[in-house]
């Protein structure tokens, strides 16, 4: 029963990557189905663990650190760039809407077009938060925009690489 559990571990991580990938919670995804998996020996007779509990932490605190860099990066792309808090903010909430629109309108791009649409929306929107208030110009704006947008791309190939190693530490810990 242990090798069951252990396998679909590994196919929870891989599922989780690849939600990830689709800014969706995948590294959530993944400790769903180890803490599931981590109940249910806890409750079996003889009692025992999947997992000590430290790695568990660990992994937690792993996705509390990818969700923080996936939230702010495009934000700081856009301040870097010489961005204003409106574009930061501007930024953010088009990078959510971007992934949305991209995961929609590029469906035949599955992965890509949620990258794509999260990326050109941080872009867009840093850009037009920036040139609401008519003080920045189309190029100032523009390069704001194009901060924000790299700083969107960053963190989702950021973010892709915490759930990697999450689901590694998982995956390794099912089979120890």
């Amino acid at each position: 029963m242990e090798i069951v559990a252990a396998v679909s571990v590994v196919l929870g991580c891989l599922l989780g990557v690849l939600l990830v990938a689709l800014t969706l919670p995948g590294i959530w995804f993944m400790l769903l189905v180890a803490i599931g998996f981590q109940a249910w020996f806890a409750l079996r007779e003889p009692p025992m663990l999947m997992y000590e509990w430290w790695t568990l932490g660990a992994c937690v605190l792993l996705g509390i650190i990818a969700e923080v860099v996936e939230v702010f990066a495009s934000a700081v792309g856009a301040k870097k760039a010489g961005g204003t808090r409106r574009g930061a903010i501007g930024s953010v909430m088009g990078g959510i809407l971007g992934a949305i629109l991209g995961t929609v309108l590029l469906a035949f791009l599955p992965v890509l077009g949620t990258i794509l649409g999260a990326a050109l929306g941080a872009g867009a929107g840093a850009l037009i938060a920036e040139r609401h208030n008519g003080a920045k110009t189309w190029r100032q704006a523009s390069t704001i925009g194009a901060g924000a947008a790299v700083g969107r791309l960053a963190a989702t190939i950021a973010k892709v690489g915490f759930a990697v190693a999450v689901a590694a530490i998982l995956c390794l810990g099912a089979f120890v």
